[in-house]
């Protein structure tokens, strides 16, 4: 039940963490069209993207119990310059905020009025890169840190999505996850679903629904809602 609890608390946070550890590989050229064509929508995407909102739903499978927990909520995405900017709001069975802006990635549990926070301004690209997996990071560049492959086509929510298999380059991410699935909307080429896969078979299940693109977001929603007794603690890549 450790494994469960540690991923739904912090896959949040660690992952972002442990993801620019160390180097990656370097990048395989790719040559199957059908990959080349998705790459290029994903790119496309990218040119135009300033923002993103959609009902999130997050099914946590755990294979020992086998048992899938669940959580709802919100996400929203933002440009703001040459940041792009995140906003996770759970409501759903508890309430938990995650917002990444400025180099920073906070996590706020209420009932506990506690605010972990992970400093990447050091890394704060390459932790972007990960955050905006599919909405509006763009295709090509994950060739930087994934091994590519293209895995057809799957109705989702009813969107004839393209499927991605991504294999992660960095051995720390690898041992993390080592086998991630995007399903991309090919005409808006952004994410409608994504599944990390975790070893010995847990795995998140990412739902993205309502998907509102290039709204204005107001400022409140990347701001945690904190009080005077609210505690701040740091974590480190190594916690």
């Amino acid at each position: 039940m450790r494994s469960s609890y540690l991923f739904r608390r912090w896959s949040a946070v660690l992952v972002f963490g442990t993801a620019i550890a160390c180097g990656c590989r370097p990048a395989k050229a790719q040559s199957d069209p059908g990959l080349e064509h998705v790459l290029d929508l994903m790119d496309k995407a990218r040119e135009s993207f300033r923002s993103a909102e959609a009902s999130l739903v997050w099914d946590v499978y755990t294979s020992v119990v086998q048992e899938t927990d669940t959580q709802k909520g919100k996400v929203s995405y933002r440009r703001q310059g040459n940041e792009t900017q995140m906003a996770l709001e759970f409501t759903d069975p508890s309430p938990k905020y995650v917002v990444f802006m400025g180099g920073k990635l906070q996590l706020f549990e209420p009932r506990l009025n506690r605010v972990t926070v992970y400093d990447a301004q050091k890394n704060q690209g390459e932790v972007e890169s990960f955050l905006v997996l599919g909405f509006g990071g763009g295709g090509h560049v994950l060739e930087k840190s994934y091994d590519l492959k293209y895995l057809g086509t799957e109705k989702v929510a009813g969107v004839d999505a393209v499927k991605l298999g991504l294999v992660p380059k960095n051995p720390k991410v690898l041992n993390m996850f080592p086998n991630i699935v995007l399903w991309i909307d090919p005409v808006r080429g952004i994410s409608v679903q994504q599944q990390f896969f975790q070893q010995g078979g847990d795995y998140r299940l990412s739902k993205y629904s309502d998907i509102q693109l290039n709204r204005k977001i107001p400022d409140s929603v990347f701001k945690l809602k904190t009080d005077g007794k609210t505690s701040f603690q740091s974590m480190s890549p190594h916690d």
